[in-house]
């Protein structure tokens, strides 16, 4: 349970970093505001068009007597639209980190120099559109496992009492976890970690990943709280993906030499 309070504090320190060097976070807003404003036509355009599309997919229900039909349609209307919810959350990150790639390259990049005790970064060696390639890759490929998941959470909602209480406590860890793999993978890719191997990683310390992850994903169902947390989201994940390869830090360093020198 200690790895719960541990990973809420990688989520703090993150925000905390990015506070203190304004102009990675400034940068670090910009992939984020082009996904929300992507995300939020999509929406748009269901809530306008979303029954009229069901209306179109289900043809047979036109003979349907008054209100099953009505009934029918709009129940439908209302899972597309909260499918669609889910997946905007799970998938927001993906691409926004995808738009991003650049930036939050760069800003991983600086927050491992900060904290590194010589004061260097772990480098990829690869060109840009290898490292566009291989998240736009690894990141399709979480995005499928989180929809198989919404889609069996999503049916399991229907079972009495735990489909109200259970499910959605489950789906919140589950999407935590997808968005701490999606975010701590800005650094882990850096470093040469295959997605098989980041999984294993994250699976290792399930109570760290969720102690990041599931606040992140309550903090990202507010409209707009998504964008403003993305930076330093990425900061903290980075600082936990060190953590996870048992990378030591310049603080630590430092806390184990006056340790010492307190015990001489």
């Amino acid at each position: 349970m200690r790895d719960l309070g541990v990973g809420f504090r990688y989520l703090l320190k993150g925000q905390r970093w990015v506070a203190q060097h304004g102009r990675q976070y400034g940068f670090g807003l910009l992939p984020g505001l082009i996904t929300l404003v992507l995300y939020g036509a999509v929406l748009v355009a269901l809530a306008v068009w979303g029954e009229d599309a069901v209306a179109w997919a289900t043809p047979f229900a036109d003979d349907w007597s008054s209100p099953w039909a009505g009934l029918f349609r709009g129940f439908l209307t209302a899972v597309l639209f909260a499918l669609a919810l889910l997946l905007s959350v799970v998938t927001f990150t993906a691409v926004t980190l995808l738009v991003g790639q650049p930036f939050y390259e760069n800003l991983s990049e600086k927050v491992d120099r900060d904290v590194s005790p010589d004061g260097t970064a772990p480098e990829s060696g690869l060109p840009l559109w290898r490292d566009l390639w291989i998240s736009a890759r690894d990141g399709l490929r979480i995005v499928l496992r989180a929809a198989v998941w919404g889609v069996l959470l999503f049916a399991c909602g229907f079972l009495p009492v735990v489909g109200q209480t259970a499910v959605p406590v489950i789906g919140f860890f589950v999407t935590g976890f997808f968005l701490t793999e999606e975010l701590t993978s800005v650094a882990l890719q850096r470093r040469g970690v295959v997605l098989r191997d980041r999984l294993a990683l994250l699976r290792a310390r399930r109570t760290l990943v969720w102690g990041f992850g599931t606040p992140l994903a309550l903090a990202f169902l507010v409209p707009f709280v998504a964008v403003f947390l993305m930076p330093g989201a990425v900061a903290g994940a980075t600082l936990m993906a060190r953590d996870l390869l048992g990378e030591r830090t310049a603080e630590e360093d430092d806390e184990d030499r006056e340790r010492k020198g307190v015990t001489r």
